[in-house]
């Protein structure tokens, strides 16, 4: 058998070729191939933190909440004018440089035997009611529809002599030495609370300060030190609201 061979002063290219350069494109895109979920994540980790960061330094915090319990929300014209009157009453309380009260709205019906009352609203407004009421809410000022109904359930309410029930579970507390009228007060007849239009129906309009007539107002009992040191940045509002009121209340049958 004949064998073949190269012959011996055959020479070869012993020099790889050389790697391929890529354009600053390719790179891109070759790096967001095998990076675009750690981005993903570290964006979404600054956001948020960001976002824990605006709301725990650079949120406004306010310095009075006055909470508005009835059967049916407040119109936000309303609401916003009586924001706005009541704060020259207010001082600046946790001292972030601004003067804030903030009226917040509780949709709940005392009558059991309403039939028309929305079970799903009905639910929501008990909940955060009741969780405005336990030790750590800071609403001292209530404005209600029905304060009997309130203060049945809730035993929340301290009497205008500023005493408050020995028992704050006991029904026994009479509602009508717990609060005033809106119109008993001069002070709150007096807000310039304008013109509102209803939320829910835009034909339906108003003066504010003849719709808040219809309602009482009353101040939340401190039972403990504790509970007296929070509440008590609403004392100030409390007196101005209501200096030279009369009650007319305790005169119901």
């Amino acid at each position: 058998m004949a064998w073949v061979t190269k012959d011996s002063t055959e020479t070869y290219n012993q020099t790889p070729e050389p790697p391929r350069e890529y354009t600053k494109k390719e790179k891109a895109a070759n790096w967001w191939h095998y990076h675009w979920m750690a981005v993903v994540v570290a964006v979404l980790a600054v956001v948020f933190g960001v976002w824990i960061i605006k709301d725990t330094v650079f949120q406004t915090r306010p310095d009075v909440q006055v909470a508005y319990v009835g059967t049916s929300d407040l119109p936000t014209d309303t609401v916003t004018a009586l924001q706005d009157a009541l704060t020259p009453f207010c001082s600046d309380l946790n001292g972030d440089g601004k003067v804030v009260v903030q009226v917040d709205s509780y949709t709940v019906d005392f009558d059991a035997a309403n039939e028309s009352t929305d079970a799903y609203y009905q639910m929501a407004g008990v909940t955060r009611l009741s969780a405005e009421l336990s030790s750590g809410g800071k609403t001292y000022i209530f404005l209600l529809e029905d304060p009997e109904g309130f203060e049945s359930q809730t035993g929340a309410l301290q009497y205008l002599d500023g005493t408050v029930p020995d028992d704050p579970e006991t029904t026994d507390a009479d509602w009508r030495e717990m609060v005033y009228r809106w119109t008993d007060c001069p002070v709150l007849t007096g807000l310039d609370l304008g013109d509102y239009t209803s939320d829910a129906v835009q034909n339906d309009s108003g003066s504010s300060q003849e719709l808040l007539s219809h309602y009482y107002i009353g101040i939340r009992g401190a039972w403990t030190k504790d509970a007296d040191d929070l509440l008590s940045g609403g004392e100030a509002l409390w007196q101005a609201l209501t200096a030279g009121a009369v009650s007319t209340v305790t005169k119901e049958g």
